[in-house]
């Protein structure tokens, strides 16, 4: 099986969850994630499960060697966003689970105003 098709058997399992909106449901950044709420929570970047954890999860992922933090392509690594070795025997529906309840759980963002 393909990452492209574990991906895809991850989006079946969880695009009935309530609050789940599934990848192709908007544009641009995140068209290709899982969203709970609105807010994203797996997605699927340059072939590897990327997932929104607790940074301390992050860290313990990353020092036992089953991925490395995610980096949008802007050189610098983020601190909540664990992206899956592919050769990682981590489960990525419990990844993912766990992934939601903590975006689920997340204070809410509070919009900032854009300098002009």
């Amino acid at each position: 099986m393909t990452e492209e098709e574990r991906f895809e058997d991850l989006v079946d399992e969880f695009q009935h969850v309530t609050g789940v909106t599934p990848p192709g449901a908007s544009r641009g950044f995140g068209s290709h994630a899982l969203r709970v709420h609105n807010r994203i929570f797996a997605m699927f970047v340059r072939g590897r499960l990327v997932v929104k954890l607790p940074k301390p999860r992050v860290d313990t992922l990353v020092a036992d060697g089953h991925g490395v933090r995610f980096d949008a392509n802007k050189g610098t690594p983020m601190k909540e966003w664990f992206a899956v070795a592919p050769e990682s025997p981590l489960e990525w529906a419990e990844l993912a689970s766990e992934a939601m309840a903590f975006v689920e759980n997340a204070k809410p963002r509070t919009p900032t105003r854009r300098k002009r």
